[in-house]
């Protein structure tokens, strides 16, 4: 039935579900928009963990909700992103949940050059605006490095030209790390190329480069696109390691150009700023080496004549030794009778002062001095012997007061003593006795125990156990018909030979199949 077609009476309209109707509505909108193409701005984008997307398409009239699959999302060409003029190609259908209708994207491309260059100017405002392109945070390259890291495919002409040019100007250590430099993995190769040229370490067993170079050959906008994305800037400028930018050709200018700490115009321009010229050192350091030898040269020259106008300013040795030997000779003469004045004014000087210290007057007072002292210590003597003894006599009696009460005191320590000592004693007998019964029980276990699983103890249970001509009988296969066998019983020995081999068991209802080892025995 049509469900567009016109009904007459209201009330005779067929009933639909609300299934029914949504699924109705489901293949009319997807058989008439099948495959589509809309032109729209992106406005919102969500990216779930379940690696689809979902976002809205709009403009200045209406909004239309689009998913792109997780599958395509994986091979699109340019990341969505808010504020992108695309053009969206896929097919139109319903989501019965919702009551809506949305589009399946299956592929996604910019609505031409001027959006692809107004999202990179977007962007690149953002990116400025954060600092990332200023001059004062770009580092100087190295002079001379020693190992150089290049980010670029393996396979182009970009690697053999930098190893050419290279090779001629300054032959250097070359790490080179491979990576896509167009397409969807171009943008996330060659920012973890840079990362992991970082996290390099500086005496691991891969040294670390001190200079980067990220090169690509010319192309156009949407080949060069990758290098515009904001994780290649981002690992650009936070690279601790020098990095020097040679995308495209000169006129080629993208974002990684402003991060970058140094761009070149071309790759072969990017080889030519990380090496100096070997030829071009070699002769500085050889007009170095000529400069410094005749500047040597002439400061031992000017040393020399400065040492001989010094030298001639000096006077002759012998002359300096005359003169101090004149003076000696001088005061030689003068010494004898400069020493014997000077005794003399000692004699002289020591003649007064003795006549003055030492007459019968100086002894008589010394000889007062001591008398006064000595008389001093005897009126002291008596007093501080008789105190002397009155301490040693109270210590005397105090230790014989001690010495009276010592055996008392003693009685009473042997006694408590005595009371540890048989409370010691009583608590090691009681452990001793617990120890011994702990024991005992632990041993007739232990006894049981080996009663029960000792050879006796298995056949007072009813077991025998077999003894051939060889020994004991382990395997029923190990006896054959007509050999005597000994039987070992709890009670004794019985012999038996046996007769035929065992069996297999029988079906229910019939005789119990033997044990192993046990046949027909002829008793």
């Amino acid at each position: 039935m049509d469900l567009l077609e016109d009904e007459p009476d209201a009330g005779n309209a067929p009933e639909f579900t609300v299934s029914e109707l949504s699924g109705a509505v489901k293949r009319v909108v997807e058989g008439a928009f099948d495959h589509v193409r809309v032109r729209g701005e992106i406005g919102r984008v969500s990216r779930p963990r379940s690696g689809h997307l979902y976002l809205d398409l709009k403009d200045d009239r209406a909004v239309l909700n689009a998913i792109v699959w997780k599958g395509v999302a994986a091979r699109l060409e340019v990341d969505p992103e808010e504020g992108m003029e695309v053009i969206a190609t896929g097919r139109l259908t319903t989501y019965p949940g919702q009551s809506r209708y949305q589009l399946i994207v299956e592929s996604l491309a910019p609505a031409g050059m001027g959006a692809l260059m107004a999202m990179l100017e977007k962007r690149k405002a953002a990116l400025a605006a954060e600092g990332l392109f200023a001059a004062e945070r770009k580092r100087a390259l190295p002079y001379l490095p020693r190992v150089v890291g290049v980010v670029t495919s393996p396979s182009g002409a970009v690697i053999r030209d930098i190893l050419h040019r290279l090779a001629e100007r300054f032959p250097l250590h070359v790490l080179v790390w491979p990576v896509a430099v167009q397409g969807k993995k171009c943008a996330p190769e060659v920012a973890a190329a840079i990362r992991g040229f970082n996290a390099l370490g500086p005496d691991g067993a891969t040294p670390r480069p001190d200079v980067l170079i990220v090169a690509r050959g010319g192309g156009s906008v949407e080949d060069l696109w990758g290098f515009n994305e904001e994780i290649v800037v981002r690992a650009a400028a936070e690279s601790a390691i020098p990095l020097i930018s040679a995308i495209g050709h000169e006129t080629d200018t993208t974002l990684i150009d402003l991060a970058a700490d140094r761009r070149a115009p071309t790759p072969t321009g990017a080889a030519e700023i990380a090496a100096p010229v070997r030829g071009e050192l070699l002769a500085a350091l050889k007009g170095l080496e000529e400069r410094r030898a005749r500047s040597i040269g002439r400061l031992i020259e000017e040393r020399r004549r400065r040492l001989r106008d010094l030298a001639r300013a000096l006077p002759r040795p012998d002359e300096i030794v005359a003169e101090r030997r004149q003076r000696l000779d001088m005061a030689g003469e003068r010494l004898p009778l400069a020493l014997q004045r000077a005794a003399d004014r000692k004699r002289i000087a020591f003649a007064a002062g003795a006549a003055g210290r030492f007459g019968p007057a100086l002894l008589t007072e010394k000889i007062d001095r001591r008398r006064e002292r000595l008389l001093s210590w005897s009126a002291r003597l008596g007093p501080a012997l008789a105190r002397r003894s009155a301490n040693e006599r109270s210590r005397l009696n105090e230790r014989a007061a001690r010495l009276a009460r010592a055996p008392a005191a003693m009685a009473r320590r042997q006694a408590e003593a005595r009371a540890r000592l048989e409370g010691v004693s009583l608590r090691l007998s009681r452990i001793g006795a617990a120890a011994v019964r702990d024991a005992r029980r632990r041993l007739d276990e232990t006894c049981r125990l080996l009663t029960n699983l000792g050879p006796k103890g298995v056949l007072a249970r009813g077991y025998a156990i077999v003894h051939g001509r060889d020994g004991v009988l382990m395997s029923a296969k190990a006896a054959a018909p007509g050999d005597e066998l000994r039987l070992q019983l709890a009670d004794g020995d019985v012999g038996a030979v046996v007769v035929g081999a065992s069996k297999p068991a029988r079906k229910a209802g019939s005789a119990p199949k033997p044990k192993p080892g046990q046949g027909m025995l002829d008793l």
